[in-house]
């Protein structure tokens, strides 16, 4: 990008606000400019910079300023979906760490709604061909307590949360009295944080206060890291 990073004005959330209460494509058309001048703008500025300060602890990491790689699409996937809206009324970026595609590897999140911040570490929902790897290596006498040190790490660093729980019993074959079992339980695993939308947020100092959180939540995305290093 051409120009730093300054923040996101404030005209961000009200485009959002306002494509909640107008979901429909002719109003989208008649605010593209705005979409693109306050919200896809300092988007590719944000993640060009957050790339930066992310890749001196995770070099590997891909911060790709362009839709479909670390810029979500606003286009909403309806063909499925008893909900036609046709738009996302949040912003949504991804950094992503691995040689895989980008949304089987681990990375970190950004999801911006008009009155919240979400930040995330880790991979939401685990490929199908990465499900037994990521089970073996919760009980694993080596990866197994390494998953339990990290977890405990990030939770021990601030209001984080773990999320990906989705099974109610240990799947067959796994000891259901392990030490691990209940990560077993996970067919995805991220940490992350929800809170109001910060002052930071309308100036440059958003690169730091996401570095900082994004710092604390690294040991489960770095656990990961391995877990799909070896499955590659």
């Amino acid at each position: 990008m051409t120009s730093k990073f300054s923040g996101f004005p404030r005209e961000c959330l009200a485009f959002y606000r306002d494509l909640a209460k107008n979901n429909a494509k002719q109003w989208f058309e008649q605010h593209r400019n705005e979409y693109e001048e306050n919200v896809m703008v300092p988007a590719r500025q944000f993640v060009t910079a957050m790339g930066e300060a992310l890749s001196r602890r995770s070099p590997g990491i891909h911060a790709d300023p362009r839709t479909d790689k670390s810029i979500f699409r606003i286009y909403r996937d309806v063909r499925f979906s008893r909900d036609k809206r046709p738009f996302k009324t949040n912003l949504a970026l991804w950094f992503w760490e691995g040689r895989g595609p980008r949304m089987e590897c681990s990375g970190y999140y950004f999801h911006l709604e008009p009155k919240t911040l979400m930040l995330g570490a880790g991979i939401y929902m685990f490929p199908k061909h990465m499900v037994k790897e990521y089970r073996d290596s919760v009980v694993h006498r080596t990866y197994g307590p390494g998953l339990d040190r990290a977890v405990k790490k990030v939770l021990e660093k601030g209001p984080y949360g773990l999320g990906g729980a989705f099974f109610k019993k240990v799947p067959r074959g796994y000891p259901a009295d392990h030490a691990n079992a209940e990560y077993l339980l996970y067919n995805g695993l991220w940490a992350g944080i929800e809170m109001p939308v910060p002052k930071e947020l309308f100036s440059p100092e958003l690169v730091p206060f996401c570095r900082r959180h994004y710092g604390n939540m690294a040991p489960v995305h770095e656990w990961l890291l391995n877990l799909t290093g070896r499955v590659s």
